[in-house]
């Protein structure tokens, strides 16, 4: 069975930290991903090739890899952030990513642009994942040969600044499964499993949960915020 058909009608449970966060250190990160995978993770989104190498001994899971910088810029609404060059690219690759996310918004590039990454990406037999934020940023993404198309942008650029922070993008969901003729996949804001059914019932290929299961900070924000 292919990467594509494995994830298919799954939850991806994305297992990030930023490094100043307590559970950015490795054991932690470990023993967050394998308690994913004990719950029933079918796959993961992870950021970064330590993550990727330490799943890949202990898992054969499809995995998701992308980067970020260890801070993200005040100014992220403008900028590329998300696997940003080839760099990026051959690190997850060498990691053994089996899917490389990349921003695949229309904000503007370094001299690595999409193409380029694209084509690294099919070289080295890599399944291709484009996070965007709005429908022609996905059918562009689509255009250009991406394997597959993710919503996890949507709301967080200057272009999508007008989504209800509140819920999942279901709209971009249904019109992208509609136009495109490849997995759609949705990711961003995603909180209860009534909001991972409806996202299967209008065609998403799978879901990436990541804020709801793995990162505490959050989750007790969010207890707080929603109770008062």
């Amino acid at each position: 069975m292919n990467v594509i058909d494995k994830i298919k009608n799954s939850i991806i449970i994305s297992v990030q930290a930023m490094p100043n966060e307590p559970l950015y250190q490795e054991e932690c990160m470990n023993a967050m991903i394998k308690s994913v995978l004990k719950g029933g993770a079918k796959a993961l989104r992870l950021a970064g090739a330590r993550d990727i190498k330490n799943a890949k001994k202990f898992s054969d899971v499809p995995i998701i890899g992308l980067t970020k910088p260890d801070v993200i810029p005040k100014n992220w609404q403008k900028i590329v952030y998300i696997t940003t060059g080839l760099k990026e690219v051959s690190e997850l690759i060498n990691a053994g990513a089996d899917i490389i996310a990349t921003d695949g918004t229309s904000r503007p590039r370094g001299n690595d642009n999409l193409r380029k990454i694209l084509k690294c990406i099919e070289l080295h037999k890599k399944l291709s994942m484009a996070d965007i934020s709005t429908l022609p940023e996905a059918i562009a993404a689509r255009s250009l040969g991406f394997d597959m198309i993710s919503t996890t942008l949507s709301g967080y650029t200057q272009k999508s600044l007008d989504k209800n922070m509140d819920e999942p993008d279901f709209k971009l969901l249904e019109q992208a499964v509609k136009i495109l003729d490849c997995p759609i996949i949705l990711e961003g804001r995603i909180w209860t499993p009534e909001q991972v059914k409806k996202a299967f019932d209008l065609g998403a290929h799978a879901v990436v949960i990541g804020s709801a299961v793995t990162r505490p900070q959050l989750i007790v924000k969010r207890f707080y915020t929603k109770s008062k």
